[in-house]
């Protein structure tokens, strides 16, 4: 597998924020979003290194951490993704796997955290093959259904403007026996002035729908950096 970077941290963002975790990191990705936070795990980045399946696991335990964030990237592109997981869990540690659920394998996890991209995830001012791939992947409901009815889920929006709810109650409406508590918004920012404003209107219409509202606490602890 490519991997981008292993590391030690505090999930930042859904149901487990908090939790003191090893992150996996993997590169290569099959979107191209426009407010995409990790570019050098993209499919057009070369940063990282080829590990097996057995040293990527070796480094985990050495780091000691009993809960794993395996990102991106995508890591649904990777095979080996497969006997990873099973590897690790036989080892006893917890595994969240963050998708944005237009690829699925028969993997292990503890909760899989899928985020299905809005239109305003799509690129501008790129070329146009680039713009039309990702319009052409970004959405995959049935692989989305599939996933929450074979893992504990959540299921997790990047909010912009007050629009994109309605387009994001017309995707749920696509799926069926989805728990509302499970359906995570976020607000898209990068700092926390903007995540502040956001959160007020976003926070009520939460409340309204029995949605949770989701934080993204790594910028509240340590900005807009990378973690490494």
């Amino acid at each position: 597998m490519r991997i981008v970077e292993i590391f030690q941290s505090k999930q930042g963002e859904g149901l487990w924020t908090n939790v003191e975790s090893t992150f996996i990191r993997v590169g290569g990705c099959n979107l191209r979003c426009s407010f995409c936070d990790t570019p050098y795990a993209s499919w057009y980045n070369e940063e990282g290194e080829d590990l097996s399946v057995e040293e990527i696991v070796g480094r985990v335990i050495l780091l000691g951490k009993r809960h794993v964030i395996i990102t991106g990237g995508e890591p649904m592109l990777y095979s080996e993704l497969i006997p990873l997981t099973r590897l690790l869990t036989e080892r006893w540690i917890k595994i969240t796997i963050e998708t944005s659920g237009t690829l699925e394998l028969p993997v292990v996890c503890d909760l899989m955290s899928i985020s299905p991209k809005l239109s305003n995830s799509t690129p501008i001012d790129i070329d146009k093959s680039i713009i039309l791939r990702h319009e052409n992947n970004r959405q995959k409901p049935q692989i989305v259904q599939k996933l929450i009815n074979d893992y504990e889920y959540q299921i997790k929006f990047v909010v912009d403007e007050p629009e994109d709810l309605l387009e994001i109650e017309a995707y749920l409406g696509l799926l069926t026996n989805v728990k509302t508590n499970r359906v995570l918004l976020m607000p898209l920012a990068t700092d926390v002035s903007t995540m502040h404003e956001k959160a007020e209107w976003i926070v009520s219409y939460c409340q309204r729908r029995g949605f949770r509202y989701c934080p993204r606490m790594q910028i509240e602890w340590f900005g807009n950096t990378r973690r490494s």
